[in-house]
């Protein structure tokens, strides 16, 4: 299992990054050793001082796919759930400084924290998807479907000319602006149409 996560796909978190709209997809990769399930807490790492949070739904892959036509995207994944994406946003910057990759800043242990998934046909309109994030219990994040630059179907098409998709493979589809700092003893709630799927702690 692979877990694909996109940049910069709302345009005014490119803005907030002080990073141009991109004119395609930008993705890079995480293990699945990022993942944490079950509202199980994040343990902030000592490598960082300055661990961010980016609040983004997250496709489920269903069967493999390479190549795949945009117009069949859909046909690939049934559910969408809520997950963030933990950035060390220090060592993000110090890499990008030398211009060397920044894995180390986004696919460190426990950098994917993964919330329950709801079936899509259960949706009434993938293109105005409204989800948040909050933080002891104050709204830091939020976003809707509809100001993605590039759709669900956009993404799978794209990304499967590079990468063979398989069953169970996350797509988690970007952040909108609002992204910053977690403390330890932080409550995190994150939400999609009002409902909470995923609650944990930062420790």
């Amino acid at each position: 299992m692979k877990i694909i996560c996109i940049g910069r796909n709302y345009a005014e978190h490119a803005k907030e990054m002080n990073s141009p709209v991109p004119s395609e997809p930008i993705f890079f990769l995480k293990p699945d050793t990022a993942i944490i399930k079950n509202n199980l807490p994040f343990y902030y790492p000592d490598f960082s001082k300055e661990i961010h949070h980016e609040v983004e739904l997250v496709l489920k892959i269903n069967k493999p796919g390479k190549n795949i036509d945009v117009q069949f995207a859909h046909k690939y994944y049934d559910e969408i759930g809520i997950g963030i994406d933990f950035t060390a946003r220090d060592i993000q910057l110090k890499c990008k400084e030398k211009g060397l990759p920044w894995e180390k800043a986004k696919a460190f242990d426990g950098s994917a924290p993964i919330g329950k998934f709801i079936e899509k046909k259960k949706i009434a309109d993938l293109n105005n998807i409204n989800f948040q994030l909050n933080i002891n219990g104050k709204r830091v994040q939020k976003g809707n479907t509809k100001d993605l630059l590039f759709t669900f179907d956009a993404l799978i098409a794209y990304v499967s000319k590079f990468f063979t998709l398989k069953k169970g493979d996350l797509i988690y589809t970007g952040t909108p602006e609002g992204v910053g700092p977690v403390q330890i003893g932080d409550k995190l709630d994150a939400s999609m149409e009002n409902e909470t799927l995923l609650s944990f702690e930062i420790k």
